[in-house]
């Protein structure tokens, strides 16, 4: 499973419903006369001049999702993650192989008019690296062009996306309204490719296949559903929801999120996060040749917010996934194993 929930561009400020408050009498200066007022309570965690600003828990201590961004800075967002995998043939023989990709956006804030931000995102770097066999090969957008032949492709079209804005419009509760901007991404990613790409209906391919899988509704899908992490009606800590996504086509296998709300104080708001997919099996037998297969997936981490921006400050998700396939006619039998170790990353302070 790939990315699951990196990109996790997303951020909450925890704001609670209402203020507890208490009575307390006082003399009134103009008349000498005592009086009774409501004045509310401080929280503990209400410790500095920004307070105001935090997400402070009522007495019913419920927290909801909002952002409380500044006009003028940039919001670093930085996705990290490496996969390891490992697989035994049917002879016992196991290989292995690493990937690892990072890449590196900031979101300025331009405006907030009506409870709407306008927002560009920066497109600032892309690394991608694999190991196997002792042999290790990097494409870097920072570094120069490869000497290999198979990765000066990788290098183009990655060359061609950083240096690029969007722009994207999102309101204060984290909805993405709209991101434009993508023309003159594809231009510059189809004018990097004509020179790598010398037939001209191979690369009307290539660029169409791109579109797909880089446009408005991608992107504005993919952000509005990870900016929604805590539910509308609120939570609160200790409390615990699911999202569930399908895992396959058929939709008969299901990908199952627990978030939990650990803690809520100091600035930081932390939510832990477990579940994945069921062992799922499938047997299947054709002229006396049984072939099974199974799959699992499980996944674990935590990830923090700034509850005063509601930026995410880090996000830490391990991520294992392990899928066997077998054949047996009765007498003789094989099976192959592989087993995939994710970590997936946000603002990543130490790889």
């Amino acid at each position: 499973m790939k990315n699951i929930l990196a990109i996790a561009l997303i951020s909450l400020t925890l704001y609670s419903c209402k203020k507890e408050t208490k009575t307390i009498t006082k003399t009134d200066p103009k008349t000498g006369k005592t009086i009774t007022i409501e004045v509310p309570v401080k929280d503990s965690t209400e410790n500095s001049s920004n307070s105001e600003n935090f997400a402070i828990k009522d007495s019913a201590g419920v927290y909801r999702q909002s952002f409380n961004l500044e006009v003028g800075k940039s919001y670093p967002l930085v996705t990290y993650q490496r996969d390891l995998q490992e697989i035994t043939d049917p002879m016992g023989k196991k290989v292995s192989g690493t990937n690892e990709a990072t890449d590196e956006m900031s979101f300025t804030v331009n405006d907030l008019k009506n409870n709407v931000y306008d927002i560009s995102i920066n497109l600032l770097s892309k690394r991608n690296s694999q190991s196997a066999n002792g042999k290790t090969s990097v494409v870097d957008t920072k570094l120069a062009i490869p000497e290999e032949d198979q990765l000066k492709m990788m290098w183009t079209i990655n060359r061609a996306l950083v240096g690029n804005k969007l722009n994207m419009k999102m309101d204060k509760s984290g909805k993405v309204l709209s991101i434009t901007g993508f023309d003159p991404v594809y231009k510059k990613v189809s004018a990097a490719t004509s020179s790598m790409i010398k037939d001209a209906q191979a690369r009307t391919g290539f660029i169409a296949n791109f579109k797909q899988n880089f446009n408005e509704k991608i992107l504005k899908d993919q952000f509005t559903k990870n900016l929604s992490i805590i539910p509308a009606k609120g939570a609160k800590v200790g409390d615990k929801w699911n999202i569930s996504e399908n895992a396959s086509p058929d939709g008969k296998m299901k990908l199952v999120t627990y978030y939990t709300l650990k803690s809520a104080d100091n600035g930081v708001a932390t939510i832990a996060v477990n579940g994945g997919i069921p062992l799922k099996s499938d047997k299947k037998v054709a002229d006396g040749v049984t072939h099974t297969v199974s799959s699992e997936l499980s996944q674990n981490g935590t990830i923090t917010f700034d509850q005063n921006s509601g930026w995410i400050k880090n996000q830490n998700i391990s991520v294992k996934t392990t899928q066997k396939e077998g054949i047996s006619d009765g007498k003789k039998s094989q099976s192959m194993t592989s087993v995939s170790t994710s970590s997936v990353m946000v603002n990543p302070s130490d790889k």
